[in-house]
């Protein structure tokens, strides 16, 4: 089962490249991140002509998470669970019915800049619900995955300047230290568990060029519980998709699981 990660930077903008990239990389599954559209205007039936289901967690103008799937989805929830007046589109999770049944999570974590500040208290008050969750799904023994746009940079081999993030709310020492509370749960970091070289990124600055000087960072990422990385046997990050016509700034990340 071939499952992607993807922040499209607005379905709207990418109504054309996405369908196309679907075309080509044949993912089982996909979860994608900053839809930007309310469920009502998610052009649904540009996926669901080429085989998918489609469920959708969208907010007007900005964030918003959906799962595409070829494969039936069962038991399908919206919201990170911990604070009910949290309106913002950040999570959506289903499980999938394949050999076995997978539960996947689809999360676009907040970017927390400026810090200090409300929206950095936002980031890591998010990812203490984060952890709560992912605490749930590891006690169920079951294979799932936590996986989207995490907006925390790992590790300085994460970034091809390390030092001019220094103080930005994705590698800050606080949100890596709750990154690296959730992984020492039991998760496997699915990138990383395949490769540990450096100048392997997900995302690009639009400006100055990024992209063709390789300044990257990465930021998308699969966590796996450990019955769904015992099914592991590939995970990859798709970097030639940003050759493509009104790219995002992102791009797929999949894993492949024996599933």
């Amino acid at each position: 089962m071939k499952i992607a990660t993807f922040n499209i930077n607005g379905i709207k903008a990418r109504a054309e490249a996405l369908p196309r990239w679907l075309d080509d990389a044949q993912p089982d599954v996909v979860l994608l991140q900053e839809i930007k559209s309310i469920d009502e205007n998610f052009p649904s039936e540009l996926f669901e002509e080429r085989g998918y289901n489609v469920e959708t967690h969208g907010q007007k103008s900005f964030n918003g998470v959906a799962i595409l799937s070829k494969l039936p989805l069962e038991d399908v929830t919206r919201g990170l669970p911990g604070d009910d007046e949290d309106e913002q589109a950040r999570w959506i999770e289903a499980t999938v019915i394949g050999k076995k049944a997978l539960r996947i999570c689809g999360l676009y974590l907040p970017n927390g800049n400026p810090v200090p500040g409300p929206k950095y208290e936002y980031k890591l008050s998010w990812m203490e619900r984060l952890y709560d969750r992912a605490r749930e799904l590891l006690a169920s023994e079951e294979p799932a995955l936590m996986a989207g746009d995490y907006n925390i940079i790992p590790q300085a081999e994460d970034a091809k300047r390390p030092d001019a993030w220094r103080e930005d709310a994705l590698f800050r020492p606080e949100s890596r230290a709750a990154f690296r509370k959730i992984l020492n749960l039991g998760f496997t970091e699915a990138f990383r568990a395949v490769t540990q070289s450096p100048e392997h990124y997900s995302f690009w600055d639009y400006q100055a060029g990024a992209w063709n000087r390789n300044d990257g960072i990465r930021i998308d990422h699969f966590l796996l519980t450990p019955q769904a990385a015992d099914l592991m046997r590939d995970c990859r990050i798709d970097a030639e998709i940003r050759g493509h016509e009104k790219p995002s700034d992102h791009v797929p990340v999949w894993v492949d699981l024996d599933l």
